[in-house]
């Protein structure tokens, strides 16, 4: 349905590649976007002929390096740089030392709690050890004295019942 007065142009087959005989004839699109380029003036620069794309380390003291000390307005966005004069440092310095301080008097304190809940428990821990010594040497002691008393009334019966 082709013909001679058709308005669009008929496209190339991607799939199909290349028509017969140019092997590296590039497809009607894209060498229609190569012709507008070099109409333009414009050619794309070969890879042999690019630059390296890696970072330049340049020396700081470097004729090609401009440094420029820039003023800004106070409502500007560069000018609320999270950059710090030296008041700003020393009172931020002076806070943190403080803040420091206050945690350090809070943990001495807390420490100083502690040490002397050990000697109330150490004092509490020694006070019941002699006083389950002492018991034990009472429960000893009557343990002694009722074998003593059971024995002894086991040898007054015995003597008793072989007399009669």
């Amino acid at each position: 349905m082709s013909g001679e007065n058709d308005p669009i142009p008929p496209l190339a087959d991607p799939v199909a590649g290349p028509r017969s005989g140019s092997k590296s004839q590039p497809s009607s699109s894209a060498s229609s976007i190569n012709d507008d380029h070099q109409a333009l003036g414009q050619q794309r620069p070969k890879l042999g002929r690019r630059g390296q794309s890696a970072s330049i380390i340049v020396d700081r003291d470097s004729s090609q390096l401009e440094l420029t000390d820039e003023v800004y307005d106070e409502d500007d966005a560069r000018a609320m740089s999270p950059r710090r004069n030296s008041q700003d440092v020393q009172r931020m310095g002076e806070e943190a030392r403080r803040a420091l301080e206050e945690q350090a008097k809070a943990l001495h304190s807390s420490l100083l709690a502690l040490v002397d809940r050990v000697e109330s428990v150490k004092s509490e821990h020694d006070k019941l050890e002699g006083e389950n010594r002492f018991l034990q040497s009472y429960i000893g002691e009557l343990m002694s004295t009722s074998k003593i008393t059971a024995s002894g009334a086991n040898k007054g019966k015995g003597k008793g019942n072989r007399a009669k």
